[in-house]
């Protein structure tokens, strides 16, 4: 008898114990997190392997979107970043790295080699700083056509160092029909064009994110063949500014949805929201932040906004409000209240649920085959 109150506690025990382990993760999450106009975006694989893009801006800014990504660390459970790709050398992009490093340990350092576009704080930050960084942990300059080793997921560099990838993806690498008719800008000779682009698959679902990658850059890479195809997800280029986001890419990717991390005066101009709203087989835009230069005719619905305005004017014009330019420009409206991300959940079948989490609206996106 004795022996059989033995079993049973021993099996209650190990029930009690079960129960009390977290669930084993199933999808790949993503978090388009509010920096303000800058960059970040956290990728936890069903592995729970990790990737952050970019850390947001510098300055007095580093605390405030540290604590933000801090925050999307701690939502999806992460002890450590596995991997820190820096799209380029701008502020925005790598401003808060340092601090996000005395929060939480970063494995491995990823980047498109020197800046091509000196100024005084990317050059004291990569003389200095970012060695003393990378140094406790290891480097990679990334290449086209470079996998990077994420657990359970297929994670392609597409371009770096203002190279982009020939060697077409599975499933892609068919003529694109709209180089034809392609349009060049004038040529880039900043950071922007030096994007470190990823495209990750999970399963059947695919995502695109080629950080600030510009016009010209976007015709190299998707001419005259597609080497990427089709998305599920593009989280949208250089925080939706139309000197990025051409036709060539944004039309051939086809994605079901896209994602606009932008700033309340930064992204969202018309041209480049008009190239995303006539985008084939899109259904929605989702944004980071309500956008002042979009106007009525080109914003989206509130529940798909993540952030407003502090500031909220009494009514929203409409005619879209032009982008200042010019060196005495007023900065735009802070946003110190509470930030909010935009959460994307994706299962291998391809089926992904976009989630705000603001207002707590979610929608889910079922799996179709793709084209």
């Amino acid at each position: 008898m004795r022996n059989l109150i033995a079993a049973w506690l021993a099996l209650l025990l190990a029930a009690g114990i079960s129960e009390a382990q977290p669930r084993a993760r199933t999808t790949l999450d993503i978090y388009l997190v509010d920096v303000e106009g800058g960059n970040a975006t956290l990728f936890v694989a069903s592995s729970g392997a990790s990737v952050l893009i970019d850390t947001g801006n510098p300055g007095a800014a580093a605390s405030r979107d540290a604590d933000r990504i801090m925050a999307a660390v701690k939502d999806a459970g992460l002890t450590q970043i596995d991997h820190l790709i820096t799209t380029h050398w701008h502020g925005d992009h790598f401003g808060a790295m340092s601090e996000l490093a005395t929060r939480i340990p970063i494995k491995h350092f990823i980047d498109h080699g020197p800046t091509v576009q000196p100024q005084p704080a990317s050059t004291a930050f990569l003389d200095g700083v970012y060695p003393s960084l990378y140094g406790k942990a290891t480097r990679t300059i990334a290449q086209p056509g470079d996998q990077i080793k994420v657990a359970g997921l297929d994670w392609r560099i597409v371009t770096s160092g203002g190279k982009v990838t020939k060697a077409a993806l599975r499933g892609a690498g068919k003529p694109n029909p709209l180089c034809r008719d392609f349009k060049p800008q004038e040529p880039d000779p900043t950071e922007n064009a030096q994007s470190v682009g990823s495209v990750v698959t999970f399963g059947a679902f695919r995502v695109a994110h080629l950080g600030d990658l510009t016009w010209n850059k976007e015709f190299e890479l998707m001419c005259p063949n597609n080497p990427i195809g089709t998305v599920d997800l593009f989280v949208v280029s250089h925080h939706g500014q139309p000197v990025s986001n051409a036709p060539v890419l944004a039309h051939a990717l086809r994605a079901r949805v896209a994602l606009l991390n932008n700033g309340t005066r930064k992204g969202g101009q018309p041209d480049a929201m008009r190239v995303l709203h006539t985008s084939p087989g899109l259904e929605d835009i989702w944004q980071v932040h309500f956008s002042l230069l979009s106007g009525q005719e080109y914003t989206v619905p509130g529940v798909f906004i993540a952030n407003t305005v502090d500031d909220q004017p009494l009514a929203m014009p409409i005619g879209a409000t032009p982008a200042p330019s010019g060196p005495n420009v007023t900065p735009p409206p802070v946003h110190n209240g509470p930030a909010y991300w935009i959460k994307v959940s994706a299962q291998s079948d391809g089926t992904f649920t976009v989630t705000n989490q603001r207002n707590g609206f979610s929608k889910t996106y079922i799996a179709k085959e793709r084209s």
